[in-house]
């Protein structure tokens, strides 16, 4: 017997709204990524979960909080779940539109991001901590029948489909990782 398991982003942040890169910025969901949380929680009320991980940082925690709310349902947060490091390029606004910004790689070619800028982490080195996430937490539940709920972040939630579905990095964007929207992935 084997369990289900799911993934989904935190909802909405100032950030978010404003086009400006997050990634280990702490930002707390605004109004309506609060909302969102709220929507998803109703929507999602009939999904059974055993337990749920999260991020630590305060808008997947948030989220993860009002979706498990009144389920008695234990969430534990693991630092291996945390966005991506994006290095100088964090608190960056619109990166895509600026020529001479390295990031924007990972967002269109993501197989070619392999030296990360100053401080930050390349798509191997999230990828290296999300599939031993993955291997340290997520496959004993899953093989006792456990379902799971991951609450994350866009590239941290990409890398843990990737590892699942066995997609290749150039594929790391396929399906985007849409705000308070669940995918199920095993």
């Amino acid at each position: 017997m084997s369990g289900h398991l799911y993934i989904i982003r935190h909802g909405r942040t100032d950030w978010n709204d404003r086009h400006i890169l997050q990634g280990k910025n702490d930002i707390p969901l605004n109004e309506s990524g609060i909302k969102m949380a709220e929507e998803a929680a109703e929507r999602y009320k009939d999904i059974h979960f055993d337990i749920c991980f999260s991020s630590p940082l305060q808008r997947a925690r948030k989220t993860a909080e009002i979706l498990m709310e009144g389920r008695n349902i234990p969430i534990f947060y693991d630092d291996r779940l945390g966005e991506m490091n994006f290095g100088i390029y964090e608190g960056v606004h619109n990166s895509f539109e600026q020529p001479d910004c390295y990031v924007k790689v990972f967002f269109t070619e993501p197989e070619k991001y392999l030296e990360p800028p100053e401080g930050g982490e390349s798509i191997l080195d999230l990828m290296a901590r999300t599939g031993e996430f993955l291997e340290d937490k997520v496959r004993p539940l899953l093989e006792e029948g456990k379902d799971i709920l991951i609450v994350g972040h866009g590239a941290m939630n990409s890398a843990i489909k990737c590892h699942v579905r066995k997609l290749e990095l150039k594929d790391f964007w396929v399906d985007g990782i849409e705000n308070c929207k669940l995918m199920q992935l095993a």
